[in-house]
């Protein structure tokens, strides 16, 4: 079982792997983070580097690509959202685990900004804010459990092993 996104560009995992591309996807974006954060951008990129080839054929224009190529079995390991992961477990039929990468795990967040403008609309979109900070945010953790925000609670299982954010804008 591998440990790290680094162990996926071992040979023996040649044509096995599955990861998005980040021209497509953000979570290929959190991909790149983790990978840039432990290693440095010249070990990164080596890394990188080695990982699509070893992906060859399975570089995902999706965010959940990997994780159904994995559900498929065209695959071995997948980089995805790691919810999706422990979805496709606890969902039985196929022998799937998961895996919290020694590079750690980073979350993709959501955001909400209105620009004053002093136009007609600024106050219905002010209002329209409020409602999904207000009203949203707590049904969107069924489907997206990871808590941003102080006072917010996931399941254990949910809960990543090796929490990181990235250190620069």
């Amino acid at each position: 079982m591998p440990e790290s996104i680094k162990d996926l560009v071992k040979p023996e995992y040649s044509g096995l792997v599955s990861i998005p591309n980040i021209f497509d996807s953000s979570t290929g974006w959190l991909l790149i983070q983790a990978i840039i954060s432990e290693y440095g951008e010249e070990e990164g990129k080596g890394i990188l580097q080695d990982l699509l080839q070893n992906v060859g054929p399975h570089l995902e224009s999706s965010g959940s690509g990997p994780i159904k190529k994995v559900k498929a079995g065209e695959v071995v390991a997948g980089f995805g959202l790691r919810h999706q992961a422990v979805q496709a477990k606890e969902a039985g039929g196929a022998p799937i685990d998961y895996v919290d990468p020694i590079e750690g795990n980073f979350s993709l967040t959501e955001s909400i900004a209105v620009v004053d403008k002093d136009s007609t609309t600024t106050e219905l979109a002010m209002e329209m804010a409020e409602v999904i900070i207000q009203d949203a945010r707590e049904e969107l953790l069924t489907y997206y459990p990871v808590a941003l925000y102080e006072g917010e609670v996931v399941t254990a299982e949910n809960k990543p092993a090796h929490p990181k954010k990235f250190n620069q804008p």
